[in-house]
């Protein structure tokens, strides 16, 4: 059988994704892999509509489609995502209606769910056979035990194609309503938000003000008493999305820095501002490729979080609430950021008035809690998130990353559990101990209480 293999990684062929597809082939000679590099010739696919035609024509002639990638902040690299987009303007989805798919994706294991949820969306509004998923470490490859589980996902594959066998469905179909958002006049007796001196910015892809977006845009800087700078991404000139090269790794320089904006971008525009507002119209089931090279681009600054400490705020157009995946990825990118995610607005409420209030609201928030220095506390989208990436700076990737190494020992990244010396003194004083049958049922009775004594003497002393 035909298999069309969907490369979405920049570097083509020399791809660690890539070896995975090499390897299945090398295993199956029966079945031929074509692999096309969709993501590295993004541009002419877009220019040459002929070339874009020849891919189609493919699929549409192939017994089945594998779409493998390299995770890229959370999702697909932007070249990838683009030419999904291209599927749906040129209205070529039937190419891909009821051919059998499934998705390889390789990374560290940081954000693959998302992506491989993204991708997993993606086939099922196209109304492809989705077989599965295979998320592998960049390099198992290098295990037996991997190889072989990557020999049963690919067996799997080959049939249900063979047999014509049923698969599930995870996705439902995106309702986008029919709504006009109209905003009204604020009015002389509603205050405008003073900014106390705070620089707010709004990036957006779209200032058109006859879209809900652009209306929403426009509502959100009538609140306040200054006015609100606006960068359209689109105006920025940005030469291309991130090509995995890594040279950034050693002192987070771009290999683009010099030959378009955006380093200059994020590096000055973006990290003098206090608040940031991101604005975005939903594009099938992420934001707009443009948004996702701007992430991908940033990734110059490895994961350091430079822009900590900030007040971050969505406006956006498209039905969010019947997509969990994206909505998490929004508040995974405020917290590895290190910054506080005030609100998503969007106009899925379909009442004009109801998001003037939110607006409004949402500014008002936005000054006040700069102006506190509030932060919600992390939850496992950081914490865990941030651990992944810890680990792997201090240990194989650190030759890579050494801006990052650098970075967290300066900083305090490295809290390995065994730097606890009040942990360690417990466990050698208690593990011992817990042995004892009659000392275990003494101290499981008093562990409760125990356990909060710290917590209440702040209770009882709260001013202290």
């Amino acid at each position: 059988m035909k298999i069309i293999v969907l490369n979405g990684s920049p570097k083509g062929i020399e791809s660690a994704t890539m070896q995975y597809i090499l390897y299945i082939q090398k295993k199956f000679p029966q079945h031929e892999l074509k692999i096309l590099n969709i993501a590295q010739q993004i541009k002419k696919l877009e220019n040459n509509e002929e070339k874009f035609k020849e891919i189609i024509d493919d699929v549409k002639n192939s017994d089945g489609v594998i779409w493998g990638f390299p995770l890229y902040v959370m999702l697909v690299p932007s070249q990838y995502k683009r030419f999904i987009e291209l599927i749906t303007e040129r209205k070529k989805e039937v190419a891909f209606t009821d051919k059998y798919t499934a998705v390889l994706a390789t990374s560290i294991h940081f954000y693959d769910h998302t992506a491989i949820n993204y991708m997993n969306g993606i086939c099922d509004d196209f109304e492809m056979k989705f077989v599965g998923s295979f998320s592998a470490d960049m390099f198992d490859l290098m295990f037996p035990k991997k190889r072989e589980q990557l020999i049963i996902f690919a067996e799997n594959l080959f049939n249900a194609i063979e047999n014509n066998l049923p698969t599930t469905r995870k996705n439902l179909p995106l309702v986008k309503q029919a709504f006009e958002y109209v905003p009204g006049n604020l009015g002389k007796e509603v205050a405008r938000i003073d900014t106390n001196g705070k620089k707010v910015l709004i990036i957006t892809d779209s200032v058109d003000r006859s879209t809900n977006l652009g209306k929403m845009i426009q509502q959100f800087q009538s609140c306040f008493s200054t006015e609100i700078e606006i960068i359209n991404i689109y105006d920025l000139e940005i030469k291309g999305g991130c090509l995995g090269c890594i040279q950034c790794g050693y002192d987070n320089i771009c290999v683009y820095k010099d030959k378009d904006e955006f380093t200059e971008f994020w590096s000055v525009k973006l990290e003098s501002a206090d608040i940031l507002v991101f604005a975005g119209n939903i594009v099938d089931r992420y934001l707009s490729s443009r948004w996702k090279m701007v992430f991908d681009r940033s990734f110059f600054n490895g994961h350091i979080p430079t822009l900590r400490e900030r007040q971050f705020g969505f406006l956006i157009s498209g039905p969010l609430g019947q997509i969990a995946n994206l909505r998490q990825i929004i508040e995974s990118i405020a917290e590895l950021q290190d910054s506080n995610l005030v609100d998503i607005i969007t106009d899925e409420y379909a009442d004009s008035k109801t998001i003037d209030s939110l607006i409004y609201n949402f500014g008002k928030n936005l000054i006040i809690f700069s102006n506190s220095g509030y932060k919600k506390p992390q939850t496992f989208l950081a914490v865990g998130g941030n651990k992944i990436f810890r680990d792997a700076v201090y240990g194989r990737m650190r030759f890579v990353f050494q801006a990052d190494h650098r970075h967290y020992e300066e900083h305090g990244f490295y809290d390995f559990p065994h730097n606890d010396k009040y942990a360690k003194k417990m466990n050698e004083k208690f593990i011992p101990l817990t042995q004892n049958e009659k000392f275990r049922k003494v101290f499981y009775s008093v562990l409760k209480t125990e356990m909060i004594k710290p917590l209440k003497s702040v209770v009882d002393n709260p001013d202290k």
